[in-house]
C-alpha cells in the first residue's frame, strides 16, 4: 500500500483528462523513481504556469501574456477570425499552421440540456469585434455535433446583415477513412458537401 501522500498525488493526476487511475499510478511511480531530476522540473513548471497564466482579453486564449502571443503577432491577418468552442480547439487548429488569422474562443457551446445559453458564452464579445470593423471573414470552426452546429447557426443568424463573409469548416470524410467504418451522420454530411471533380 502506498502512503496517503502518494495516493493523494495519484488521485489528483487521475482527474486529468486522458489519465485514469492506472495511468496516474504509473506516472507517480515514474516520478518517484526520478524524484531527484524529473520531480523538481515538474514542480517548477507547474509553479511557473500557476503564477503567470492569464486569459487573453481579446480572444479568450490562455497564455502567459495578455494579449496572447497570437493576438500580439502583427504577422497574422487581422481581417480573419476563426471562432472555436474551447482553447483546446484553438491550440489544435493553430498547431496545424494552416490558419493565419486570429481566433475567438466562445468558452463552450449552446446546450439546452446543460443550460448553456448565448449569454453564458462570449458571443457578445465576438459580435462586438466584428461590429468594430476591419473583419472580412469569420470562420465558424465548431465541432460537428448537434450543439456545435446549433451554436454556429445561432452566430451566423446574429451576424446576418453585417458586412462580413461567414464560412464554416467542411465536414465529411476524414483522410484515409473507409466508408464502411463511418457513421451515417458523417456520410450524410459528406454527400451534402460533395463538389465537382477536377478533370
Amino acid at each position: 500500500m502506498a502512503s496517503q501522500e502518494i495516493d493523494a498525488l495519484s488521485a489528483s493526476l487521475s482527474r486529468l483528462p486522458g489519465l485514469g487511475p492506472r495511468s496516474a499510478r504509473r506516472a507517480v511511480l515514474w516520478l518517484v523513481k526520478r524524484r531527484e531530476t524529473a520531480l523538481p522540473q515538474l514542480l517548477e513548471a507547474l509553479a511557473a504556469v500557476r503564477d503567470t497564466l492569464v486569459e487573453c482579453a481579446i480572444c479568450g486564449n490562455v497564455d502567459t501574456q495578455n494579449p496572447c502571443g497570437i493576438c500580439a503577432d502583427t504577422r497574422r491577418d487581422q481581417r480573419q477570425i476563426c471562432v472555436v468552442e474551447d482553447v483546446a480547439d484553438l491550440w489544435a487548429l493553430d498547431r496545424a499552421r494552416l490558419f493565419t488569422g486570429r481566433y475567438h474562443v466562445l468558452g463552450g457551446k449552446l446546450s439546452a440540456l446543460d443550460g448553456v445559453r448565448p449569454e453564458d458564452l462570449s458571443i457578445g464579445a465576438l459580435l462586438e469585434r466584428v461590429q468594430n470593423g476591419g473583419i472580412d471573414e469569420v470562420v465558424l470552426a465548431m465541432n460537428a455535433t448537434l450543439e456545435g452546429q446549433t451554436t454556429a447557426h445561432y452566430i451566423a443568424e446574429k451576424m446576418d446583415g453585417m458586412p462580413v463573409r461567414i464560412t464554416q469548416l467542411a465536414h465529411g470524410l476524414p483522410v484515409g477513412g473507409e466508408l464502411d467504418y463511418l457513421d451515417e451522420g458523417t456520410l450524410a454530411q459528406a454527400l451534402r458537401a460533395r463538389r465537382p471533380m477536377a478533370g
